[in-house]
């Protein structure tokens, strides 16, 4: 069975915009006071890394989408070139939830959530100087930019996050669903 292509239209990354999701940060005057402008991190769980994710070939598609429980994280292209990314809201739930019914699973990491829905699925248009801070259990999907290219990127989340709280839906497998984005 062939899937659904589900085609996004992109919504230009602003602090409003993205507020659901997280924040977005841009440039502040030095010497400005930590404030709601600056990442609200959560950095609690563990060692953080903060490195340069040097990445090639993402087409502008994707059926994967995942999320870490434990850690907020902070992606944005050194360059300042545009980037997107699809996100879903955070749907992690009480241990308590499971006994409820529903469609309640268990990550291999432990924690409880509910997979995102084909239709809570949106892409974000990320340009200039900024980045942006995911909120702890936001789904993503990318960075994604323009095949072809290679792009370098900041990210800041736990040293192990890729190795222990790795939580991933394939809409592909589970929905019959791949999603373009439509720019």
């Amino acid at each position: 069975m062939e899937p659904v292509v589900v085609k996004l239209k992109v919504i230009e990354a602003t602090p409003d915009t993205f507020k659901e999701f997280g924040q977005v940060v841009q440039a502040s005057p030095d010497g400005e006071e930590f404030g709601l402008h600056d990442a609200q991190l959560d950095l609690s769980q563990g060692t953080p890394r903060f490195y340069i994710m040097h990445l090639q070939d993402r087409a502008l598609n994707f059926s994967n989408i995942t999320h870490h429980a434990s850690v907020t994280q902070c992606l944005g292209s050194i360059s300042g070139c545009t980037w997107y990314l699809g996100v879903s809201r955070p749907s992690i739930v009480d241990s308590n939830a499971k006994d409820k019914g529903g469609n309640v699973v268990q990550s291999r990491s432990g924690h409880f959530f509910v997979p995102p829905a084909v239709d809570s699925v949106q892409v974000f248009k990320i340009t200039g100087p900024k980045f942006v801070k995911l909120n702890r259990g936001t789904w993503h999907a990318g960075p994604l930019f323009k095949p072809g290219d290679k792009m370098d990127f900041y990210n800041l989340e736990l040293s192990n996050t890729n190795v222990v709280d790795h939580t991933t839906h394939d809409f592909k497998k589970e929905n019959a669903t791949v999603f373009v984005i439509d720019e």
